[in-house]
């Protein structure tokens, strides 16, 4: 603790301007406004159909990176291709994943409910799926705009620091006027506060800051390529510690998405390279008109004190 709390002391915070904390302010505003809309869809719908949309953050994520200019989109590079072409194939392994089940695998104790959203006709599921879509992308222009502001301003905590004071502030003023009655705001010392304070440090802070320090090593489309793999670590933490049954369509689900997942760090490995290499060859290319002037000098030095 104490070596954590002397490495927080002796960081290096650059200088906050007015227009980092307006971003910042904006970045807090999107992601709460993302979570609302996020909890309004599960309470029209459920969690399966949640967890199958999320799988749009790729998708949006990557299709905001090529408007704004921050990946590079070449039809003829092996590395753009390995791009779309493995989050599309990590969209589709999620989508398998949450709508195919098959026979099981592994029998519990435990009822496993299917997803039987698929048959259901009611107006309410139409509205989570396009509140979740709103949902979806603002939170992929929430990691292009962190994206942004981390390179004008390379201090995570920092930001999440504004971030979460700003979504904590629009929080409770949409939480106190959807519940006026203070009766509904009492949490006693039970699982409910456990399951509050957990979330609160590692859902929220711990999660943002490995997620912001992630973003401005790797960018955007790097860090949502393992969106579906929450699908995967739920369905076999549900298996470990909720007795859930496993079935045939969540081992070719995880295995769509651990081939697209590949893919797609195959290519953002293969750019990187890309840009190494051309990073090392312009300097030689821009140093040989120097050397060869400076050659040239000499020579006619060496040419004038002869004669």
């Amino acid at each position: 603790m104490s070596l954590l709390l002397m490495l927080m002391l002796s960081r290096v915070v650059p200088p906050l301007s007015f227009s980092i904390i307006c971003k910042s302010v904006l970045l807090g505003a999107i992601g709460c406004s993302s979570q609302i809309l996020g909890y309004m869809s599960i309470n029209y719908s459920s969690p399966t159909l949640a967890s199958a949309i999320a799988n749009l953050v790729p998708a949006f994520t990557f299709m905001l990176a090529v408007t704004f200019r921050m990946e590079k989109l070449a039809a003829k590079s092996r590395s753009s291709n390995a791009k779309v072409v493995g989050s599309i194939i990590s969209i589709a392994g999620a989508f398998v994943m949450t709508f195919y089940k098959g026979p099981s695998i592994m029998n519990s104790s435990s009822l496993h409910q299917p997803a039987g959203f698929l048959k259901s006709v009611d107006s309410s599921w139409a509205i989570a799926g396009i509140l979740l879509i709103f949902d979806y992308f603002l939170s992929s222009l929430w990691y292009i705009l962190l994206v942004h502001i981390l390179k004008e301003f390379p201090d995570e905590l920092t930001i999440i620091l504004f971030y979460s004071t700003t979504a904590t502030i629009i929080s409770i003023v949409v939480a106190l006027l959807s519940v006026p009655k203070a009766s509904a705001w009492k949490i006693g010392l039970n699982l409910s506060l456990v399951s509050v304070v957990c979330s609160a440090i590692f859902g929220k802070l711990i999660g943002n800051t490995v997620c912001a320090w992630s973003v401005r090593l790797k960018g955007a489309v790097y860090v949502t390529s393992f969106k579906p793999l929450q699908i995967v670590i739920s369905a076999g933490l549900g298996v470990i510690f909720l007795g859930d049954t496993l079935h045939v369509g969540s081992i070719i689900g995880a295995t769509i998405i651990s081939i697209g997942l590949y893919a797609v760090l195959w290519g953002k490995a293969t750019e990187e390279i890309e840009e190494d290499v051309g990073s090392l060859e312009s300097p030689s290319n821009e140093n040989a008109p120097l050397l060869q002037s400076s050659r040239t000098q000499t020579f006619e030095n060496k040419t004038n004190g002869n004669v």
